[in-house]
């Protein structure tokens, strides 16, 4: 076997054979295949595709990289949910702590976030001593006692899919939806959770920017997880505007917060029940009522001792950035569009995000929003607030923002996009 043979198959429009599938992962992995072949493969299989076979051995080829995770010795039935990635998106937060409230144990393992899109690991971080890296050890011992872990992917983990993942990245081929599905769902399925429920986002700030390619990928994540013998369910949510009113990093811990102790803004609590619905579902926990749990402060408790239990101090107060600037409306009328992407590009552009996976993140650096689309808006009031400690990336952000929103003239109908799309199962 070789890697030119293996990447002339897929250029020629070819079906990889499960050997041919097996062993480059496997020689990926040790470094007896390079990147630069790689490469070419990650970008055959953007322009060519894979069938299911192939996309589902593939998966199991990354999952057989590594360890898997065990969570047998548990009293509760196991629960998980993955989103694909957007702007605000704070929702493990409070998803997290909810669900377990509810009965069942949530091992949320999480990433950092990378250009325009929020990490949760990198949120959480923005609390005083909270750990996101913990021995698989450490990590039952907090599902155990709490219900709720969100924290890192050890190195044993699929490590094929670590190398690929950096890869891809810097090779252009972020969006091959195989690989996408697969980078996914080898890391779930290897973490050893009972049930999955995807949140596969869809607008300008996803990654699928169209529904009929968000509708591609989650159909072919839930068959990857049902083939696996994990009960795996899919929505389709929207992520043409930011979620909540928030986007960056403790900006965000504190909107969470907010939702954990029954406020906060409508689209995050509506998607938060809905994909908590979908979550203690899939885990036959189907007459538990995470509202009722929301309300009541329980999850606010489980919260509260999942974040101690990680280093945590849930009473600390959060990072405040040094600086701030506003912008205004430049006329009054209805706001008719918020573009997530350029609220997320700017976001990025203060200090919220990172360009490479080394690069630091500021705690405080982001942007709050005053006005969301269908709100009547007036000339001269505040739009945005943005957040930094280094004020000489406001102009840089600025950039971003000329084309982020639009102002329809007083009295202009607006109907609302559901946050809750489609769902696939």
């Amino acid at each position: 076997m070789d890697a030119i043979s293996v990447i002339r198959t897929k250029r020629d429009r070819g079906e990889l054979t499960p050997e041919q599938i097996d062993w480059v992962i496997d020689a990926y992995t040790r470094g007896e295949v390079a990147d630069e072949q790689m490469s070419a493969l990650a970008m055959a299989i953007l322009l060519n595709g894979m069938n299911r076979t192939e996309i589902a051995r593939w998966t199991a080829a990354m999952i057989a990289s590594g360890e898997r995770m065990n969570f047998d010795s548990l009293s509760r039935p196991t629960t998980d949910k993955h989103s694909t990635g957007g702007v605000g998106d704070k929702i493990t937060l409070p998803l997290a702590p909810l669900v377990a409230a509810c009965g069942a144990a949530v091992p949320q393992l999480s990433g950092r976030g990378l250009g325009h899109t929020g990490g949760t690991l990198d949120k959480l971080e923005s609390i005083p001593g909270w750990r996101a890296h913990l021995s698989n050890a450490e990590m039952l011992a907090v599902l155990d006692t709490t219900g709720a872990v969100i924290c890192a992917a050890g190195d044993g983990l699929a490590p094929a899919d670590k190398k690929l993942y950096a890869l891809r990245d810097v090779t252009g081929t972020v969006e091959a939806i195989p690989l996408i599905a697969s980078s996914i769902m080898s890391k779930k399925i290897a973490e050893g959770t009972g049930a999955l429920v995807l949140d596969v986002k869809v607008g300008s700030g996803a990654f699928m920017k169209t529904i009929e390619d968000a509708r591609e990928l989650a159909s072919t994540m839930v068959a990857l997880g049902t083939d696996s013998g994990v009960r795996t369910v899919a929505l389709l949510t929207d992520m043409a505007t930011p979620l909540g009113l928030t986007a960056g990093n403790a900006l965000e811990v504190r909107e969470s917060v907010e939702v954990l102790a029954g406020g906060g803004p409508k689209d995050v609590i509506d998607l938060t029940l809905a994909l908590a619905r979908e979550m203690l579902d899939a885990a036959g926990l189907k007459d538990a009522d995470p509202e009722k749990a929301l309300a009541d402060g329980s999850a606010m408790d489980v919260w509260r001792r999942m974040i101690s239990a990680q280093g945590g101090d849930p009473d600390a107060t959060l990072p405040v950035a040094r600086e701030q600037h506003v912008v205004t409306a430049p006329s009054g009328g209805v706001l008719t569009r918020l573009d997530a992407y350029d609220i997320g590009v700017a976001a990025w552009r203060l200090g919220a995000g990172r360009a490479r996976k080394e690069d630091p993140v500021q705690a405080g650096a982001g942007i709050e929003l005053h006005a969301k689309p269908g709100d009547t808006v007036t000339a001269g009031q505040p739009l945005l607030t943005l957040h930094t400690d280094t004020p000489e990336k406001f102009d840089y952000a600025l950039k971003a923002l000329p084309s982020a929103y639009d102002i329809a003239p007083e009295g202009t109908e607006f109907t609302a996009t559901p946050v809750v799309r489609e769902r696939i199962a």
